[in-house]
């Protein structure tokens, strides 16, 4: 078996896995930015 009978991932793949990081990571981003916010109020009054 040679090594060039793998192909790349397909840019539909690609895709995917760009759609699957926007799906986690702006929940993730929005509710680090609420932590840090409420935290900011708690801690300084």
């Amino acid at each position: 078996m040679s090594s060039s009978s793998q192909s790349p991932p397909s840019p539909d793949r690609r895709w995917l896995i760009a759609f699957a990081w926007v799906w986690v990571g702006v929940p993730l981003a929005y509710g680090l930015y609420e932590l840090v916010r409420k935290a900011t109020q708690l801690f300084t009054g």
